[in-house]
């Protein structure tokens, strides 16, 4: 599969997480499918990547091939690489079904499963260690953006999971931008002018020294190419929306039309 190594200057990230969607089946179809399109298709300057549950990684990574152009990821893992942790999933596991990336604090985890800013430093620590990249979640929930601290908040939750890293370590590290208001069903998609600020602020932090700063939150086909204008966005990360494959691919051709525009 591609190498996940830094050298990816200019590339839009353009992904999605099926959550807890998908059996073994509609795991396999859908894989298939998209490793004929991205076989044929123009994608230069689009990296693609997917996100399926853990029972459907080794599968998936069946059907995209050795070589696929696609990265794969785990939507979480533990950071001790063994031991007594009923119900975990480690790194090691999830490289060893064919993981790439890992997804690490995400809101449901850090409301739902009690993940904090020190378990994703922890995790981000161990990721990096065993080779893979780390696809840190951030974001604030309604309450912290009517308070006008949107940019302070996420850029704590940031700083913490980053911490102690060297420059090296960080430019593999990837930080996708969710607002908690603007995800999920009920979510409401958040504006250009909204994101801005705390675009600002990611960029003047982590522009350049990260592997890219992603964008997550209602992203859907009427608003992908607004969103990918915004400055310091380098990349989409896409929930329902890409459910289906017929979404994914095309959220991927505008992604490569963008790219070809900005020449």
């Amino acid at each position: 599969m591609t190498d996940t190594g830094t050298n990816d200057s200019g590339l839009l990230w353009v992904g999605t997480s099926w959550k807890m969607n998908k059996g073994i089946g509609e795991a396999r179809s859908y894989a298939r499918a998209l490793a004929d399109y991205v076989g044929q298709a123009d994608l230069s300057g689009v990296q693609p990547f997917i996100i399926p549950s853990f029972t459907a990684l080794a599968a998936t990574r069946d059907e995209l091939g050795d070589d696929s152009p696609v990265l794969l990821g785990a939507q979480n893992a533990h950071w001790e690489d063994e031991g007594p942790w009923t119900g975990e999933v480690s790194v090691a596991q999830v490289k060893d079904a064919g993981a790439q990336l890992v997804e690490i604090g995400h809101s449901e985890r850090r409301e739902h499963f009690a993940e904090t800013v020190a378990t994703t430093r922890l995790k981000v620590a161990a990721v990096l260690a065993h080779g893979l990249v780390p696809l840190l979640c951030i974001g604030e929930s309604a309450d912290v953006k009517d308070a006008g601290e949107s940019s302070r908040f996420i850029m704590e939750q940031a700083a913490g999971a980053l911490d102690g890293l060297t420059a090296e370590q960080m430019g593999r590290v990837l930080i996708a931008y969710e607002p908690i208001w603007a995800i999920g069903e009920s979510g409401r998609p958040a504006t250009v002018e909204e994101l801005r600020e705390p675009f600002d602020a990611l960029g003047r932090e982590y522009g350049g020294r990260t592997r890219g700063l992603l964008y997550g939150g209602s992203v859907g086909l009427d608003n992908a190419e607004d969103l990918l204008g915004i400055d310091e966005v380098t990349g989409l990360f896409i929930g329902r929306a890409a459910w289906r494959l017929a979404g994914y691919l095309r959220l991927l051709e505008i992604a490569a039309a963008h790219q070809e525009a900005i020449g």
